[in-house]
């Protein structure tokens, strides 16, 4: 199964408009958002644009968003993922041996690294601000993992 993976939005709905138009094409109906939302109403946009499943973890951004945990686990085609927003709370994920890969955001910077036998990836920032926009895209059944750069889909 193929999962999006997205972080630093921050409110910017062009961009995410066409990351989702791109995530659909393909047939993807996960998305895991690292945190830095920024509002309700983004999520509520996020919804008429997306027939998937979101799931949200809360960032630095978020303060005025109820009910998104800070972290979240879950299991995909076998796969043990971890989703949060900070890369100390990732890497102290990673470093517990339970999960295949940890993702995370914050930084706005795409990041692979291995710790143990644990990815823990950072998609970027699908806003923009501070680098180009990206996701990524990870496969459970084969492992892979792709990096998205907005402009070139």
């Amino acid at each position: 199964m193929k999962i999006a993976v997205v972080s630093d939005t921050h409110n910017n709905t062009a961009t995410l408009e066409k990351a989702l138009g791109w995530i659909e094409k393909q047939n993807i109906q996960l998305i895991l958002h690292c945190g830095d939302i920024s509002s309700q109403e983004f999520i509520d946009y996020a919804k008429k644009y997306f027939d998937g499943e979101i799931k949200y973890v809360k960032g630095n951004a978020d303060h005025d968003i109820r009910n998104i945990p800070d972290s979240d686990t879950l299991e995909v085609g076998g796969k043990k993922i971890g989703i949060v927003h900070y890369p100390n709370e990732a890497k102290r994920m990673a470093k517990s041996g339970k999960y295949d890969i940890v993702f995370y955001g914050h930084t706005h910077r795409p990041w692979d690294e291995k710790v143990g036998e644990c990815h823990m990836v950072n998609p970027g920032e699908l806003a923009g601000q501070f680098y180009k926009p990206t996701f990524a895209v990870y496969d459970t059944d084969s492992g892979t993992l792709e990096l998205k750069i907005l402009e070139k889909l």
